[in-house]
């Protein structure tokens, strides 16, 4: 049974704590195929990005809402862009989505931006040393609406995000991600 929701109590100090109970808390429909590896991928990116103990509720929620449609839905990748952009959020890691660093300008979705980490979307004119990713300011626009039925929308979103997870990763290799990409190529 993968995937199933517990209810656990347990006590102690430090690393080692003894488990008092673990309930069974329902039904959550079981992950199959590329659904599983992107369940597999959630895990990975919550247990390298929360910090031990610090409980974060409205996120399990969502998370448990996320496995739903992975069961249930087809479209997984949007459903990842969804979970990692509320992950980000619930973080602390707002993400600027709809005006421009520095100058607030509302986001324009024919102008091509270029994102940048701890900053946000910047026009051309815009001077920034650190790494920056050319993006869509429709892209950008339906980043904020979960709107990924637009091809380039969806390609260039899951750039964003990979650029921002991994720069908040700060170097940790998620294996999920090398694992679909192996899979990809056979």
């Amino acid at each position: 049974m993968n995937f199933q929701p517990l209810l656990l109590s347990w006590f102690g100090k430090g690393e080692v704590r003894t488990l008092h109970s673990a309930e069974w808390q329902g039904g959550q429909p079981y992950l199959q195929g590329t659904a599983l590896m992107c369940g597999f991928y959630l895990n990975e990116l919550l247990l390298n990005l929360l910090a031990r103990d610090d409980p974060h509720e409205q996120l399990f929620d969502y998370y448990r809402a996320t496995l739903h449609r992975l069961a249930h839905e087809t479209d997984h990748a949007a459903t990842l862009r969804c979970f990692e952009k509320h992950l980000l959020q619930e973080l602390g890691y707002a993400l600027v989505l709809e005006s421009e660093a520095g100058n607030g300008q509302a986001i324009q979705a024919e102008v091509c931006y270029r994102y940048a980490v701890e900053r946000g979307p910047l026009s051309d004119g815009a001077d920034d040393s650190g790494p920056v990713l050319p993006i869509l300011g429709k892209t950008l626009l339906d980043i904020v609406a979960d709107d990924y039925t637009d091809p380039t929308s969806a390609q260039q979103s899951k750039q964003l995000m990979r650029m921002l997870l991994n720069h908040h990763l700060g170097g940790k290799i998620l294996h999920t991600r090398e694992l679909i990409k192996d899979l990809q190529k056979l």
